[in-house]
Order: structure tokens, then sequence, then C-alpha cells
């Protein structure tokens, strides 16, 4: 209901680019640009100063933007508020999700919740557990899914289960007949790993340090950006990785791959992360609510 003008500033003023609002707001860059233009004439001052192919809030924008939060939130608020009165939860979340958590948990989850809410529409966005946080942090997404610890104290964290991480090789691989492979060994073999910021690199990297390893000690041989990718690479005999068993279902039942139980035990938490003092849809509660129960059925779980 707020003002169309206010909602593409909202948006440009919370990314600092014209660029990523066009993305986020499904329109075209010109068309991000005239609205802003018209705000400005309406306020006949500049809310922006752009320099050197980057852009930054004047004093008026500034105060335009504290303004257009509380507007926002308020709005949200009354949407809220008549909802509830109605029975109706309807609205449209924006979710962020780390790789692994995007491609092997989040569909059976939201399938279920869209099933249950068909009016809620969910956008999804998918990075890596550090990407994601920057988003929660900037406000871009409304809760973010990770699988790494998150150090910002002040964005709520919730628990939702524990991961557990295996050691795959391909099945004529000198290690495949292995029931437990002890991490020290890890350096003795070419490695595939994940991309910096990734949650499955950084709980590698603590598990090494915890029984005094560092993770530059690994021969890795390759970096890539998603489960599907590393598998395909040690499926291909080009190295050994570590992923999460939740990834790998598909090529146990195939025998293409050999998952071996590691020890000392590595796993991670899988984690709701939002603001603390950010206003919620009844939507976003629904969700969470949903998502709470889903997590306690679906505890440690193993392929």
């Amino acid at each position: 209901m707020a003002d169309r003008r206010l909602q593409v500033f909202h948006t440009v003023a919370k990314l600092l680019s014209f660029t990523k609002a066009a993305e986020e707001l499904h329109m075209t860059q010109p068309a991000v640009t005239f609205q802003i233009r018209q705000l400005e004439e309406h306020f006949n001052t500049r809310l922006f100063d752009r320099t050197h192919n980057r852009i930054s809030l004047t004093e008026a924008g500034s105060r335009v933007y504290s303004f257009s939060d509380r507007i926002f939130a308020l709005n949200a608020e009354m949407e809220n508020a008549v909802r509830e009165i109605t029975g109706e939860i309807s609205g449209v979340l924006i979710l962020g999700a780390s790789t692994t958590i995007a491609e092997y948990m989040l569909p059976s989850l939201l399938g279920d919740f869209k099933r249950k809410y068909p009016d809620v529409s969910i956008r999804l966005k998918v990075s890596n557990s550090d990407g994601v946080v920057s988003m929660v942090e900037n406000n871009t997404i409304d809760l973010g899914v990770v699988e790494a610890p998150v150090s910002n104290k002040n964005l709520s964290v919730e628990t939702c289960r524990k991961d557990q991480m295996v050691l795959i090789v391909p099945p004529d691989h000198e290690l495949a007949t292995e029931k437990l492979f002890d991490l020290r060994r890890l350096p003795d073999f070419p490695y595939i790993c994940r991309e910096e910021g990734s949650g499955t690199r950084e709980v590698l990297r603590e598990s090494m340090t915890h029984i005094g390893h560092e993770q530059q000690e690994l021969q890795v041989v390759m970096e890539l950006g998603s489960p599907e990718a590393i598998k395909g690479a040690v499926e291909a005999g080009m190295g050994i990785s570590i992923l999460s068993r939740s990834t790998v279902s598909k090529e146990l039942a195939l025998g293409s791959l050999v998952a071996i139980n590691v020890s000392p035990v590595v796993e991670r938490t899988f984690s709701f992360v939002h603001q603390k003092q950010k206003f919620r849809l009844r939507a976003m509660e629904e969700l969470l609510q949903f998502a709470r129960e889903y997590c306690s059925s679906h505890q440690n779980i193993e392929a």
C-alpha cells in the first residue's frame, strides 16, 4: 500500500545500488532511476550523491530512509493485524539459504508449507553461509537458513538440527573398503573443497584445528562452489572430499560414491537467522513454526 516511489527508494537506499535494487524489485534500471527522480522532484532535493559509479545518501536521503523504514514497519504491522482478524495468512517472504540447504533441505520443507499456505509467495536467494548472513544484516531477506556459526550477536539465531559430514570417495578408491576414516590422514590425499565462505569449508577448518592441523596442510586440487560439482569431481577420481551425508543419498544408492564415517565426528548445525528487532509478518511466524516442526521430525537424518 505504500507509495511505489518510496518502495523503490527504500530498496536503493538499503542496497546502495541501482543495479541490485532493479534485480530485487524485478524492474529495469531505467525504471528504478525514473522512480527515484520522481521522488526527488517531489521533495525538490537530491536524495543520493552519485560519484565515481558509487552512490550514497544525502542528509535529506538519510532522513527519508529513516522515515521509510518506520512507514514500512507500520504498514506490515497493519497488514498483520487485519489478517489476524480475518484469519488470512498471505504475503511475500524472502528467504536466503546456503547451497546445501537450498538444494537438499528446503524443497521438501517449502513444498509442504506451500500446500498448507497457498497464498504465501516465497522468494529464495541462494548464497554461501557468509552471503546469507550478510543479506540478513542488510535486511535484503526476511529469514536466512545457514550451515555455519553466526558471530553477529545482534541477530537472532535458532538451531534447526545437526548435520553429519562424511568422507566421499569413488568405489574403486583405496579407502572405499574402510569403515572409519581418521581425519588426521586427510592431508595425505588429494582433496576437493568448497569455496571460502562456505559452511562446509568452515566446519572442516574448525575440525582440523581441533585435532592440531591447519586447513592449509590439505592437498587442495580443486575449489568448487556446490555439492553437485564436488560429487562429480570425486566420481571422476580427481580427489576425495567431505560433504553432508544428506547430499549423497542418490550417489550411494547408485553405487557411484562410497561414504565413510569420519573420526572424530564432523558435524555442523543448520540454523535460522533473522533480525531481532524486525517486525515479522504473520506468514513468517507461521513459516518459522512450520520449520521448527520440520526440523524436529528430521533430526540427524542420514541417507
